[in-house]
C-alpha cells in the first residue's frame, strides 16, 4: 500500500513540477516564439521573392514549395491564436499555454529546416494555351480525326468519348487534335492529363491544376474540388482525358461541366465505352484500319524499298493481315522487322510463320494485338536489350523513366556484362533504348526539365506483365493504392523481381518472412513506409537491389548487414532515416545512394565497401566525411558530396578525391579558387567525365539557379575572383558567380571565353564591382569567330555597377556575341542606362524573352545613340523570334528605342509592363490589313499592367497606328 502511494505521490509531484516550470517559462517561450517566427518570416520573404524570378522567368512553382508556404500561413494562424490567449487566459491555465507555445515552437523549427528546395522552386515553362505533343503522321484515322474535330468546334456536344480496343490509335488521334488545337484561339487553354488505371482523384485534381499553371490547396477532397471548380470556371477550356478506365463525375473532381453558355469541352478516351456513357459523351468509335490503309501504315515504317525484293509483297501483306488493323501493332512490327537489315524473303517467311504460331490469348487482353507485341519482342534476340525492356515494366503505368535514371537502374541490375568505365556503359545502354524505341516498345518523352525520356505504353506493359513477367518470376503491383504488402504465400520461392513501388504501405508485419532465396530485386519505393522488422529479409539471400527511395523509414533492420550478395542500396530522399547499421559485411556493394536522406554521419564500415562505384551522400544534414575513407573506395566512378542547402561546406579530403582515377561523374565543395585548380589539375580539366558539379566558396541560394538539364556545372560564391583568369572546366554547360570580389568583368579573358564552348547558362548575381559581362579587344578581333555562341540563358541579378553587356575596344569587326541566346534577365542592375547596343543588336537575333526588372536609371531598351538624329527614315529593329516582353520597375524608362525605330516582333505572346512612368511609347508594329487597319500580332495572347496603370495605358501610351490601342484592347489585363 505504501509503494502505491509512493507513486501517486511522485505522479503528483512531477505534475506540480512540471505545471511550475511551464507556468514560469511562458514568459521566456513566448519571447522565443516570437524570435523564431521572424526567423521564419524573413525566410518566407526570401523564398516568394526567388518564387518572383522564376515565375516572371516562366517557371511553375514547385507543389513543396506551395506546401510549404501554406504551412507558414497555417503556423501564422496558430501563433495568432496563441497571442490572443495570453491576455485572455486564466492564471492556473498559463501552464497549459505554456505547452501548447513550446509545441508552437517546434513546429516554427520544424518548418524553418525546410524551407531549401534543391534544384530551385519552379518547373518548367509555365503554360501558355497548352503544350505541343509529339506524335506520328496518321494513316486512316483522318475521317476518326474530323468527325471529333466537329464536335469541339460546334455547339452541339460537349462531352465527346473516343472509345476503341487497346492499341487502335485512339491516343495518336487526339495528340493530333490536341495540336491542332492550339492553333486556335477559340479556346484558351487546352489541357492533356493522362489517367490511366486506378484512377486517383486527387492525383487527376494535381495534373488539372498544374495544366493551368496553378497549384491546389491541401485540403479534403471537396475543398480542392471547389478551388478547381473556381479556377477552371474563368476560362474557355477543351480537358483531354487520356485512357480512362473507371466512371467518375466530373463535379466530385472540380471539373465544370462543358454546356453551351461556357463553351468548354471534354474529351475522354477509353477502351470501354461504359465509362464514356456513364458520363453522358457523344461516343466516337476508332475502328481498325483497312487493309490498304495497314499497308500504308506498315511501309511507311519499314520503307518502301522493301518491294523491290521479288516475291516479298505477297508475305508483307499476310503479316500486315496479322495485325489485325491495330495501329501499335503494325508499327511495333515494322519496327522490329526494320531492324533485321537488307530484306530478305526467307527471313521475312520465317517472321510471318513466327507471328501466325504466337498465343492467341491472354487473360484481360485484347489478343489481337499480344501476339503481335510478344511477336516484337522476341525478334530483339539480344537477351540484354530484352532485359533492359523487361526492367522498364517494374515501373508503374503510365510512369516517365528519365534516360539517366532508367541507365543507371539497368546498371544496378547487372543486364551488362562488366565494363571498366561508366561512360561505356552509358555508350551501351544508349544503344538498347534507342532499340527499343525504334521498334516502338518504348515512347521517347521530355519532362518538365527536359530531360529526355522514356515511357512505355500500356498495352506494351501489359503483355510484358501477363505474358512474359510469368516466365522470369516477376511480382508487379506498382500504383495499385495497395495498403499492405501482399500475403505471404504470394511471395513464392521462384521469385526474382518484386515492385510494390508507388502505393501506400506504411508497415510491414512482425513475423513476415517472405521465402525467396532467388529474389534478386525489390522495389519498395514511394511508400509511406516507416520500418521493416528484422526477419523480412532473412530468406532473402540472393537479394541484389533493394530500393527504399521516398520512404518514411526511420532505421534499416540489422539482418540487412547480411545480404552479402547486396549490390545496390537506394535510399534516396528517406529523410527520417538518421543513421544505418554497420555496412563493412556487404562487400559486394557497388551503389548506395543516401541523396537527400537524413543522414548526419556517415555510415560505419563504409571504408570497408572496395567494391563500390556509385557513392551519393548529398544530405543537408551531414558534416563531414572523416579522412581515410575515400582513400580506401579506389573504384569510385561516381561521388556525389556536394552541400548546397547552407553556407558550410561539407568537410570532404580533396586529396583522396583527387586520387580517385576511375572518378566519372563528380559533385563536390571547394572552399576556395585554389581547392578548385587542385581539381582541374588532378583530373586534367575533367575532359573525361561524363558529368560534375563544383560549388566553389561559401554557399547562399545558389541552388535556386540550378538548372539540372545542364549535367557539368560549375557555382563560384563568395570567393575573391583576383587578377588571375578563372579556367574553366572542359564541357562546362552551366555556370553561376555569386557574391564574387575583384570581377570587373565577368567573363573577360580570351583563354576563359574560348574554353566557353559548351555553357549554355551564365548566372551572375550580387557581384558589386561587375561593369561588364564580356569586354572584347583586340585579342579577339583577328578571327571575329563568335563568343559565347552556345549561350542560351544569361541572368544578370543585383549588379549595381553594370554599365553594358559587351565593351568593345580596338575591334574592328566584333566577333558575334550571344548569338544563340534565347532568354535575357537583367535584375536591380541599378547603374544601367542602355540595354542592347545597336552595334550588336544583330546578334540577338534569337531571343525569345526579355525582361528588366528594377533597374532604376534604365533609360533605353535598345541604344539609339548612334542613329542619324536628322534622318527622317523608320529604323527597323527586329526581333523574329521574340515571345515575352517584360519592363517592370523602371521609373527612368523614356524609350523602348528611338522616336524613329519599329520593333518587327511577329511572335510576340506576352507584353507586361509595370511601373514604366516616363515610357510614352510602345514600338512594336501591328500588321496591317489590307484596308490599311492594324490587326494583332498573329500569336499575341496578353498585355498585361497594374491594375494602377489604367490611366497611363488609357491617357498617357502611345502606338504608332491612331486606331492601334482600340484594336489591342481585348488583350489588356490588370493585375494588381
Amino acid at each position: 500500500m505504501d509503494k502505491m502511494m509512493d507513486k501517486v505521490m511522485d505522479k503528483i509531484v512531477e505534475k506540480v513540477e512540471n505545471f511550475v516550470v511551464h507556468h514560469g517559462n511562458l514568459e521566456e517561450d513566448l519571447n522565443e516564439l516570437r524570435s523564431e517566427w521572424q526567423v521564419l518570416k524573413r525566410r518566407e520573404f526570401d523564398v516568394n521573392s526567388r518564387i518572383q524570378v522564376e515565375v516572371q522567368s516562366g517557371q511553375v512553382v514547385k507543389e513543396e514549395v506551395k506546401g510549404w508556404l501554406e504551412d507558414v500561413q497555417k503556423i501564422e494562424r496558430d501563433i495568432r491564436d496563441v497571442e490572443e490567449r495570453v491576455g485572455t487566459v486564466p492564471y492556473y491555465k498559463r501552464a497549459s499555454l505554456d505547452k501548447d507555445v513550446r509545441k508552437t515552437i517546434k513546429e516554427v523549427k520544424r518548418i524553418q529546416e525546410r524551407h531549401i528546395f534543391g534544384g530551385g522552386l519552379g518547373i518548367g515553362r509555365a503554360p501558355a494555351c497548352g503544350i505541343v505533343i509529339p506524335t506520328e503522321n496518321l494513316e486512316g484515322e483522318i475521317s476518326t480525326k474530323d468527325e471529333i474535330w466537329e464536335h469541339l468546334m460546334g455547339n452541339k456536344v460537349g462531352m465527346i468519348g473516343v472509345c476503341g480496343i487497346g492499341g487502335v490509335g485512339k491516343t495518336t488521334i487526339m495528340k493530333h487534335v490536341n495540336n491542332d488545337l492550339l492553333t486556335k484561339s477559340r479556346f484558351q487553354k487546352v489541357i492533356w492529363v493522362t489517367v490511366s488505371y486506378p484512377l486517383n482523384v486527387l492525383e487527376l485534381q494535381k495534373k488539372v491544376a498544374l495544366a493551368m499553371g496553378r497549384t491546389l490547396p491541401e485540403d479534403e477532397e471537396m475543398m480542392r474540388a471547389a478551388a478547381l471548380m473556381e479556377m477552371m470556371g474563368r476560362v474557355r477550356f477543351v480537358l483531354i482525358l487520356d485512357d480512362v478506365w473507371d466512371n467518375f463525375s466530373l463535379s466530385d473532381v472540380g471539373i465544370p461541366e462543358p454546356t453551351l453558355q461556357n463553351g468548354c469541352k471534354v474529351v475522354i478516351t477509353s477502351r470501354t465505352a461504359q465509362v464514356c456513357n456513364y458520363l453522358g459523351c457523344k461516343i466516337v468509335k476508332v475502328r481498325p484500319l483497312s487493309a490498304e490503309e495497314s499497308l500504308n501504315l506498315f511501309l511507311n515504317r519499314v520503307g518502301h524499298d522493301v518491294l523491290q525484293v521479288a516475291g516479298l509483297e505477297e508475305i508483307l501483306k499476310l503479316i500486315v493481315e496479322e495485325c489485325a488493323g491495330l495501329p501499335l501493332a503494325i508499327v511495333v512490327i515494322a519496327g522490329g522487322m526494320k531492324g533485321e537489315g537488307e530484306p530478305n524473303i526467307v527471313e521475312w517467311r520465317n517472321a510471318l510463320n513466327d507471328l501466325r504460331q504466337r498465343v492467341k490469348s491472354v487473360n484481360d487482353m485484347e489478343e489481337e494485338i499480344f501476339r503481335q507485341l510478344r511477336f516484337s519482342y522476341d525478334r530483339l534476340r539480344n537477351l540484354e536489350i530484352k532485359k533492359c525492356f523487361l526492367y522498364c515494366s517494374l515501373f508503374r503505368e503510365d510512369y516517365e523513366l528519365v534516360r539517366e535514371g532508367l541507365i543507371e537502374g539497368c546498371i544496378d541490375e547487372g543486364l551488362i556484362h562488366e565494363l571498366e568505365k561508366r561512360q561505356d556503359a552509358y555508350d551501351r545502354f544508349d544503344v538498347f533504348l534507342n532499340r527499343l524505341e525504334k521498334n516502338c516498345l518504348l515512347e521517347k518523352t521530355v519532362n518538365h526539365f527536359s530531360d529526355e525520356g522514356f515511357k512505355m505504353h500500356d498495352v506494351v506493359r501489359d503483355m510484358a506483365i501477363k505474358s512474359i513477367g510469368l516466365e522470369v518470376g516477376y511480382m508487379i503491383k506498382a500504383g495499385k493504392k495497395l495498403t499492405k504488402v501482399p500475403n505471404e504465400h504470394e511471395w513464392t520461392i521462384d521469385l526474382n523481381k518484386v515492385s510494390l513501388m508507388d502505393n501506400y504501405i506504411s508497415e510491414i508485419p512482425v513475423g513476415l518472412t517472405p521465402k525467396c532465396p532467388t529474389l534478386s530485386t525489390l522495389i519498395l519505393s514511394d511508400n509511406p513506409l516507416t520500418k521493416i522488422p528484422e526477419s523480412f529479409f532473412e530468406d532473402m539471400s540472393g537479394l541484389k537491389v533493394l530500393d527504399l527511395s521516398r520512404t518514411n523509414i526511420e532505421a534499416l533492420p540489422s539482418s540487412i548487414s547480411k545480404l552479402e550478395y547486396l549490390s545496390a542500396l537506394r535510399l534516396r530522399g528517406c529523410e527520417e532515416l538518421k543513421c544505418l547499421p554497420a555496412l563493412e559485411k556487404l562487400v559486394a556493394l557497388k551503389k548506395l545512394d543516401l541523396r537527400w536522406a537524413g543522414i548526419e554521419v556517415v555510415p560505419q564500415g563504409m571504408e570497408m565497401l572496395v567494391s563500390l562505384e556509385y557513392l551519393d551522400l548529398v544530405c543537408k544534414d551531414l558534416k563531414e566525411i572523416l579522412t581515410g575513407i575515400l582513400s580506401e573506395l579506389s573504384n569510385l566512378q561516381y561521388l556525389a558530396a556536394a552541400n548546397d542547402w547552407q553556407s558550410t561546406s561539407v568537410k570532404i579530403n580533396l586529396e583522396e578525391v583527387g586520387r580517385l582515377r576511375k572518378l566519372e561523374i563528380l559533385e563536390c565543395n571547394c572552399d576556395d579558387m585554389k581547392d578548385f585548380n587542385y581539381l582541374l589539375t588532378e583530373f586534367k580539366n575533367f575532359k573525361s567525365f561524363i558529368a560534375y558539379k563544383l560549388l566553389v566558396g561559401k554557399q547562399s541560394y545558389t541552388s535556386d539557379f540550378d538548372d539540372l538539364r545542364y549535367k557539368c556545372r560549375l557555382i563560384i560564391s563568395e570567393c575573391d575572383i583576383g587578377e588571375e583568369c578563372i579556367v574553366l572546366p572542359h564541357k562546362l554547360q552551366h555556370l553561376r558567380i555569386h557574391k564574387c570580389k575583384n570581377i570587373r568583368s565577368s567573363l573577360n579573358k580570351a583563354a576563359l571565353l574560348e574554353n566557353a564552348t559548351e555553357l549554355g547558362v551564365c548566372i551572375i548575381s550580387d557581384c558589386k564591382e561587375t561593369e561588364y559581362v564580356v569586354e572584347l579587344d583586340s585579342s579577339l578581333s583577328s578571327s571575329c569567330k563568335p563568343v559565347l555562341d552556345k549561350l542560351e540563358n544569361l541572368c544578370l541579378w543585383n549588379l549595381p555597377r553594370l554599365w553594358a553587356l559587351v565593351r568593345v575596344e580596338g575591334v574592328a569587326t566584333p566577333p558575334r556575341v550571344f548569338s544563340n541566346l534565347k532568354t535575357l534577365y537583367i535584375i536591380r542592375c541599378s547603374g544601367m542606362r542602355k540595354l542592347l547596343p545597336l552595334e550588336l543588336l544583330q546578334a540577338f537575333q534569337n531571343l525569345e524573352w526579355i525582361e528588366v526588372d528594377g533597374c532604376e536609371q534604365m533609360e533605353e531598351i535598345i541604344a539609339s545613340s548612334n542613329l542619324n538624329a536628322s534622318s527622317s527614315d523608320k529604323f527597323t529593329f527586329t526581333f523574329p523570334k521574340l515571345e515575352s516582353l517584360w519592363l517592370l520597375r523602371l521609373p527612368q524608362l523614356k524609350s523602348i528605342c528611338s522616336a524613329k525605330g519599329v520593333m518587327v516582333c511577329d511572335s510576340i505572346e506576352e507584353i507586361r509592363i509595370s511601373n514604366c512612368p516616363e515610357l510614352k511609347r510602345i514600338p512594336v508594329q501591328l500588321p496591317l490589313l489590307d484596308n490599311g487597319q492594324p490587326s494583332p500580332p498573329p500569336r499575341l495572347r496578353e498585355i498585361w499592367m497594374k491594375e494602377k496603370s489604367k490611366e497611363w495605358w488609357e491617357s498617357v501610351v502611345k502606338w504608332d497606328h491612331p486606331n492601334a490601342k482600340n484594336i489591342l484592347q481585348p488583350f489588356v489585363r490588370y493585375f494588381w
